[in-house]
């Protein structure tokens, strides 16, 4: 069985709502946050179970923590998946704020 992987250039950041979200087979996913003094605060990434297990949380985030980057932003991964993202990947530890 081949699992497919969502692209992530298929994250679609709406910044009015304050979330990053991927549609996969009809079923949406997401990454909410919220801005505070130069700081995103990631509080919730969630990826229904028909859809888990195919590494879309980690793809939020890292589209989550591009955006940070790209604009200036710290970030403070609220959310325990976020926290463990980033502390899995270094190459983010500058973000941390």
């Amino acid at each position: 069985m081949t699992i497919s992987r969502p692209e992530p250039h298929e994250v679609v950041h709406d910044a009015a709502g304050h979330v990053f979200e991927l549609q996969v087979e009809g079923v949406r996913a997401l990454l909410e946050y919220r801005l505070r003094d130069g700081v995103m605060v990631i509080t919730h990434t969630g990826v229904p179970e028909a859809i888990g297990g195919r590494g879309i949380a980690g793809v939020l985030t890292t589209a989550a923590l591009e955006h940070a980057r790209g604009n200036g932003l710290k970030v403070e991964p609220a959310c325990s998946y976020a926290a463990a993202f980033m502390q899995r990947h270094g190459e983010y530890a500058d973000l941390l704020g």
